[in-house]
């Protein structure tokens, strides 16, 4: 599902579910929410999970933001699965844990469609190619042409194995067959910004930030697409691939809300309203539309999970593709 029929799907079920509030109201909550951050403080999905906690404390209450890091988001996703399904347990998960992590393990601790209930999108992070100015290429298609002719030369940076930044470079040298483009993971996204601003590797396929769209403006660097399908309202002086001429270079993580799967559907939708509310917020989504974020702002759980299960289909093929395996 697209932005454009996630935003149609949401417009639907909000229009029927908050004109009948009531239907749904129970004693919930009646103390503090845990709400699960599987990654270190300070990056994105922290970011983004404090700033929806901030924004639904209202009616949610007190909500409580835990930093969980270790495994990729893995050990703190498996928590959250197995946790007691009572609304008082939440994971703001992403693509990385409710899509990718599964998908390269070998066993993996859960499985992301049937031990978790979505409750919303909240934001989506696209991917962008971009590419160091000593790079003979000022659009998608220059570039192409030039990967093509120098694909034993070439080299791409990520912000590690297995990440969504590792899968849209895999992607883009699939379609457009060039194999032979080699792939330097970084631990992060933040060396390899450092490295591609210096032109140690002349190409990044990393989640575009608020940094790197100063980067591009500034001329450091050269965002050349995004791998939305739609313009990034915070950059839209930037095509995305599908209008340059890659019509499959979609990669973008998703960001969310998550319990476990046998949460009563009466606080999902509750929690759900609440979040709808918060996303209404103009300055929330200032937030985030200035980190480079799109924002969801009428997501709901039916097509949260038809997204995530939409996803999980796209991407598992294409990993299995590559032979990509846990480290």
């Amino acid at each position: 599902m697209n932005r454009r029929e996630l935003l149609a799907f949401g417009a639907a079920w909000s229009a029927a579910t908050l004109t009948h509030p009531a239907a749904a109201q129970i004693n919930y909550p009646q103390r503090p929410i845990r709400l699960i951050v599987p990654f270190a403080p300070g990056g994105v999905v922290d970011v983004i999970g404090r700033q929806w906690a901030e924004h639904v404390k209202a009616l949610l209450g007190t909500i409580v933001v835990e930093n969980q890091g270790g495994g990729g988001g893995t050990i703190a996703t498996t928590e959250v699965a197995h946790a007691q399904p009572d609304g008082y347990t939440m994971l703001f998960g992403n693509t990385s844990t409710m899509v990718l992590n599964p998908a390269i393990m070998t066993r993996p601790p859960y499985d992301p469609v049937k031990d978790f209930a979505p409750i919303a999108i909240v934001a989506i992070s696209a991917s962008g190619i971009m590419i160091h100015p000593s790079v003979p290429a000022t659009t998608l298609t220059e570039f192409v042409a030039f990967a093509k002719a120098n694909a034993n030369k070439l080299s791409y940076g990520s912000a590690g194995s297995g990440t969504m930044t590792n899968l849209a470079g895999e992607l883009f040298k699939q379609l457009i067959g060039a194999p032979e483009i080699v792939h330097v993971p970084y631990r992060g996204a933040g060396p390899g910004i450092t490295d591609l601003v210096s032109g140690h590797i002349p190409m990044m396929t990393v989640n575009v930030t608020g940094q790197l769209l100063d980067l591009h403006r500034s001329g450091k660097i050269r965002i050349l697409a995004v791998t939305s399908p739609t313009r990034l309202k915070g950059a839209p002086d930037i095509p995305t691939a599908v209008e340059s001429g890659l019509p499959n270079m979609i990669a973008q993580l998703f960001n969310g809300l998550f319990v476990p799967a046998a949460t009563p559907k009466a606080i999902i939708d509750q929690v759900a309203r609440a979040s709808h509310a918060a996303m209404q917020d103009g300055a929330f989504q200032k937030v985030l539309i200035d980190a480079g974020l799109e924002p969801i702002v009428d997501s709901d759980p039916a097509q949260a999970e038809r997204f995530l299960r939409e996803e999980v289909a796209r991407w598992t093929p294409i990993i299995k593709a590559t032979g990509m395996k846990a480290e």
